[in-house]
């Protein structure tokens, strides 16, 4: 069946949190979000207005969840487990920086977790949202985690999980995929709002 070449789908990074903020590793840890994240995600509501969704989807964590509700969508929000991000097993809670320490050059795209996923796993996942957003019947919201939707992004245009690492994303950021032409594509990156 050839892709409704018309659907969109808008990606929202979840609101700043404690941990985004000091760029430490949030994986499975519930972290709430911090005042600039309830503010941020508050912004993304007179956008999300101007939207109508046949599907919204978001993360189970709390950070996700609320940036969702705070954007007015939360009547409409699917828990997807997903939409999770990346397993960042024994590096949980840890900074770049003190990762580089132990394993220099280490990148979370480029080198092994230990107790963690891998790019390959979190790009099944991702697929598997994909599949979900192209059998919806219109445009879809989903609200997610940062190294997650960079997977996401690359595994949108089909491109091998790695090349997330191109993509930036920043916490309460507006991106939107869909089509040029037949051709899937990125149609707005990682625009924030402002709040």
């Amino acid at each position: 069946m050839a892709e409704d070449t018309r659907k969109q789908v808008l990606v929202f990074r979840h609101g700043q949190t404690e941990w985004s903020l000091n760029g430490k590793h949030t994986s499975i840890s519930d972290i709430e979000l911090t005042d600039e994240g309830h503010r941020g995600a508050v912004a993304l509501r007179p956008l999300v207005q101007q939207w109508k969704f046949s599907l919204v989807l978001s993360s189970p964590l709390k950070r996700a969840r609320e940036t969702c509700e705070l954007a007015g969508l939360g009547d409409l929000m699917e828990i997807d487990p997903d939409l999770m991000e990346w397993n960042y097993g024994q590096y949980e809670g840890l900074t770049t920086e003190e990762i580089r320490r132990k394993v220099p050059g280490w990148g979370i795209f480029t080198h092994p977790v230990p107790g963690g996923e891998t790019p390959g796993e979190v790009a099944a996942r991702c697929d598997r949202v994909i599949n979900r957003i192209l059998d919806a019947a219109g445009d879809v919201a989903i609200f997610a985690h940062g190294h997650y939707l960079r997977v996401f992004a690359a595994r949108w245009l089909k491109l091998a999980p790695e090349q997330g690492q191109h993509f930036v994303l920043d916490t309460s950021s507006l991106n939107r995929l869909g089509y040029e032409h037949e051709t899937r594509a990125i149609l707005t990156w990682n625009a924030t709002i402002g709040g």
